[in-house]
């Protein structure tokens, strides 16, 4: 071989080497029969209240190299299900998520940190009935495996934050029926 061809080889070996090491971020899909964002709050001192959101959507993006993310999921808010039909409309209501006029809630993250390979915390902003605010979500648990049935990447995670209900217009019977509300987030999400 002469010289050029082993400096052209050793380039694309190069090359090949360079282009691995710095792995793309993946994008996956969020699997809406596998995500829900659960909703908790005290009732009037008596007891934990738990319901939740039927229907989400939305991409997470991952970057396992740089350990960057980002996460964008939109929550169909007349989807709720508190157990009970006719709370379910009562909490769509004005007074509460106004559905009417805000049929959705959104989060858009603004940065995802990572301890170790696993994300920890996730910034970004929570919109419920056209209001805005900061929060961060907690992360409990992370995988990121070959689905079993699917055979495609995917990506589960729970993750949480307590937000002020008041501060989203939504405040009605605060103090008696608990201000702070905790949402938690169960999603899995297949790579596209």
């Amino acid at each position: 071989m002469n010289r050029i061809a082993k400096l052209s080889a050793a380039l694309i070996i190069a090359a090949s080497a360079t282009t691995s090491a710095f792995a793309a971020p993946e994008t996956y899909n969020v699997d809406p029969t596998h995500t829900f964002a659960n909703f908790s709050y005290n009732h009037f001192g008596l007891s934990t209240q738990i319901s939740k959101f039927e229907r989400s959507s939305g991409t997470v993006t991952l970057d396992k190299e740089a350990k960057t993310g980002a996460v964008d999921i939109t929550i169909d808010m007349t989807s709720v299900n508190t157990g009970y039909e006719t709370f379910n409309g009562h909490i769509q209501g004005e007074d509460f998520l106004d559905t009417a006029k805000y049929p959705t809630a959104t989060f858009k993250s603004t940065q995802v940190t990572f301890d170790g390979d696993k994300p920890a915390t996730i910034d970004g902003e929570l919109t419920i009935k056209g209001v805005t605010k900061p929060v961060t979500l907690t992360v409990s648990h992370f995988a990121n495996m070959p689905h079993p049935m699917l055979k495609k990447d995917a990506i589960g995670a729970n993750a949480s934050t307590v937000i002020k209900r008041s501060e989203f217009n939504a405040g009605k019977h605060a103090p008696y029926v608990g201000d702070e509300v905790t949402i938690t987030v169960s999603i899995e999400a297949i790579q596209n």
